[in-house]
């Protein structure tokens, strides 16, 4: 027998005692070649005092094994808590999540026929990166944090994926006729590292109708790349129109501790009624099988699974007229008789999802050598008074020498000079100045300083560069 992987096991929350209980069972049947280390996280690690639900001895398993199967963690609502996976997904590196997603076609319903899409998400940064602020009595604000070496790392990734796994085509799904920088970014980056793979066609998409378009003809998709929020809400929607989220397993995995699991959450509504689908966490397995080179194991899990849907033995989340409805212990059962079994109108498993893929390092990504130039600075305001054409004078009047006024802006809005109609809605206002002459860190103290003595509440700066000549930030200067 071949020697076996020792990899890291959480039972995790909600019904994920359950549907671990049943993927080990599976696994233990196939003679996967495994051993377990169990570790606690999650909500008995959140009520012990440990705010991001990982504590140390369970780092120290994850650092040990570089193998991760999770079930469902729940993070309670509510500040002061982090996320178990978005702590992880930093933590290791882990900037590839990946889902694969296919239809059943009559025998899980679904209102669409031969789906076979992978979506590749970027996992570390945009709005999860989680830094947010609330400035005024009125006003909160999230940064959305792109940065051009985790682009080009989960670009590439989509390219060598699509590559290693015989997938034609790769769609990248941007929202930068609005965010012209972030999102403009990403979109700049996708065709120049799409062109370095010929073979693949490329093709980019504003995120919305995307989006729609995976709900209304998700048979048209192959291979999609995009950013987290967006991946994360498009990854969700294409498991559901294949039949049920509950089937769908997905890995996230980068240059260090790989984590599989299932897409769904931890389910607190059916939590103990021993009805939960395991099929989504056992997929997850599947690919972690893959990824650790056990692909004859994996190819009959998995074909074994897709004979158990084949013949109508299902539990209630995907079950269709005619199915024998099974608890998840009994669906785990019916999985293990028909290990060493194929499905005939469903084919056979296939193994290319979890192909190894050449990894991009962060080492080989391009380094920008651009020439960086402060240019302005904006300056962000708490005032009460809701009238630009007011508030706007009194503003400009701060300029100190070798600075000059640009506008005065409400939520994107100019109020002042350009008189919008109409009063500001909020407090928080945003004053932009551009340097004259030589700019200055001591120019934009000044300003603050002068905006001080003015009786001015700045909470909060931003300076204003180009790039090479190009400007990185919105607006006029």
């Amino acid at each position: 027998m071949a020697d076996k992987t020792l990899i890291t096991v959480a039972k995790g929350d909600g019904i994920g005692p359950e549907i671990m209980d049943a993927v080990l069972r599976i696994l233990d049947a196939a003679k996967a070649p495994l051993d377990y280390e169990f570790i606690t996280i999650g909500e008995k690690a959140y009520k012990a005092g440990v705010t991001n639900g990982l504590p140390p001895e369970a780092v120290a398993s994850l650092k040990k094994t570089g193998i991760f199967l999770k079930a469902p963690i729940t993070t309670p609502q509510g500040g002061g808590y982090k996320s178990v996976n978005v702590t992880l997904r930093k933590m290791f590196n882990q900037f590839a999540n990946v889902r694969p997603v296919r239809t059943f076609d009559g025998f899980v319903a679904s209102k669409h026929k031969a789906v076979d899409m992978v979506i590749v998400r970027e996992n570390e940064e945009d709005l999860y990166a989680g830094i947010e602020y609330r400035q005024t009595r009125d006003t909160c604000h999230s940064v959305k944090l792109m940065s051009r070496t985790g682009t080009e790392l989960i670009v590439r990734y989509a390219f060598e994926y699509a590559r290693a796994n015989g997938r034609k085509r790769v769609t990248c799904l941007v929202k930068d006729n609005i965010m012209k920088i972030t999102d403009g970014m990403f979109h700049q980056v996708f065709d120049l590292i799409g062109a370095e793979y010929p073979e693949i066609e490329r093709n980019t998409m504003i995120v919305d109708i995307g989006m729609a378009r995976v709900a209304a003809r998700p048979e048209t998709f192959d291979v999609v790349v995009t950013e987290n929020l967006y991946g994360d809400i498009v990854s969700d929607i294409a498991s559901e129109v294949s039949g049920s989220v509950g089937v769908a397993g997905s890995m996230n995995v980068g240059n260090g501790c790989a984590m599989f699991e299932a897409v769904h959450g931890s389910a607190p509504d059916i939590t103990g009624q021993g009805i939960a689908n395991p099929s989504g966490l056992l997929n997850g397995a599947i690919l972690m099988l893959q990824h650790i080179g056990a692909d004859d194991v994996a190819a009959k899990i998995g074909n074994a699974w897709l004979a158990t849907i084949e013949q109508g033995h299902h539990t209630v989340d995907i079950a269709v007229k005619g199915s024998a409805i099974l608890s998840t212990s009994a669906f785990a059962d019916k999985v293990i008789e028909n290990l060493g079994m194929s499905a005939k109108g469903l084919g056979s498993f296939k193994a290319g999802s979890g192909t190894k893929v050449k990894m991009p390092k962060v080492e080989e990504t391009t380094k920008s050598k651009r020439l960086k130039a402060l240019v302005g600075v904006d300056v962000f305001l708490d005032s009460t008074e809701r009238n630009g054409a007011v508030l706007g004078p009194r503003v400009e009047a701060c300029s100190p020498v070798g600075m000059r006024f640009v506008s005065l802006s409400s939520r994107g809005m100019e109020m002042f000079p350009a008189l919008s109609p109409g009063l500001a809605a909020t407090d928080l206002w945003m004053a932009r100045f551009a340097f004259a002459g030589e700019a200055t860190s001591a120019g934009v103290r000044e300003l603050l300083a002068a905006l001080d003595a003015a009786g001015f509440a700045w909470v909060k700066v931003e300076n204003l560069y180009t790039f090479d000549d190009v400007p990185g930030f919105g607006g006029r200067v």
